[in-house]
């Protein structure tokens, strides 16, 4: 048995629902298996009714996706009330796990500041109220996220995903009850920052992720322009490094770490690859 078939990490960030894998959606997802990922987390755009059809139908045919929707700053201009209608529908029907991703990012600015300040108290209240956690996307806006979340009465943490910051905003959200994921962004020679807050970060608060399409770890962005689910073990093994840890403990980790926040049963031998 190779190495890579012999591990159970978990994806806790790749966007499947998207256009992108229309052509290889299940080609995808099997080579992730084969990878050693036997857990894949999609995050649903609650703005599009072909992102969440499309998460629904993956739900349906295999038994280690799961699924989070929310309204991602980018579209916060589009805000509408119905879409928390749908999100509280969801919730109660046990089709997601998390609200998400929501939050900021002022370095694109594709929706104004004021909307995406309200698109994300908004959504952050209503995680409270249906006591889910929330997936967050932070983009040159720590500081304000991590001043609203404690200026709310929200306590239900969650992930702070794609980790592009540094130790002094890792340190302070695994203060307010948050993990911490880290995509490919860990692998690239630029992020002696992000790569510190790994070093620094407790095992038992970091997760692995891909945000596939986009930001494929090194060295598979030289064969690849897409990111998959399969190269969240590039990423596995670039945190292995920084802590001194076997890949084995870290995909051990990371996964146990998942299963524990979303309270999830981590059986690993009956998923559909």
């Amino acid at each position: 048995m190779s190495e890579q078939a012999s591990l159970k990490l978990v994806d806790s960030h790749a966007h499947l629902d998207l256009p992108d894998f229309q052509a290889d959606r299940d080609e995808v997802i099997q080579r992730a298996g084969r990878s050693g990922v036997k857990y894949i987390l999609c995050p649903l755009d609650i703005s599009s009714q072909e992102s969440l059809g499309q998460g629904f139908k993956l739900k349906e045919q295999r038994n280690n996706i799961y699924l989070a929707a929310g309204l991602h700053p980018h579209d916060a201009k589009r805000l509408r009330p119905d879409y928390f209608v749908q999100i509280k529908e969801m919730a109660a029907a046990g089709e997601i796990m998390a609200i998400g991703e929501i939050g900021l990012d002022f370095h694109y600015n594709f929706s104004p500041p004021d909307k995406q300040l309200e698109a994300f108290s908004q959504q952050l209240a209503l995680a409270s109220e249906l006591k889910l956690p929330v997936i967050i996307h932070s983009r040159e806006a720590a500081g304000q996220i991590i001043e609203i979340i404690k200026s709310l009465p929200y306590s239900g943490g969650g992930i702070l995903h794609c980790f592009s910051e540094s130790w002094p905003q890792a340190k302070a959200m695994v203060d307010l009850g948050f993990l911490v994921s880290f995509s490919g962004i860990l692998t690239y020679e630029r992020a002696a920052g992000v790569q510190e807050a790994a070093r620094r970060l407790p095992l038992d608060v970091l997760l692995v992720e891909t945000d596939s399409p986009y930001l494929t770890p090194y060295p598979d962005k030289k064969m690849a322009k897409r990111n998959e689910p399969a190269f969240v073990v590039t990423t596995a093994r670039k945190l292995a490094g920084l802590k001194n840890l076997s890949l084995d403990q870290v995909a051990e980790a990371t996964s146990a770490n998942f299963f524990r926040f979303f309270r999830l049963k981590n059986t690993g031998s009956d998923v559909k690859i």
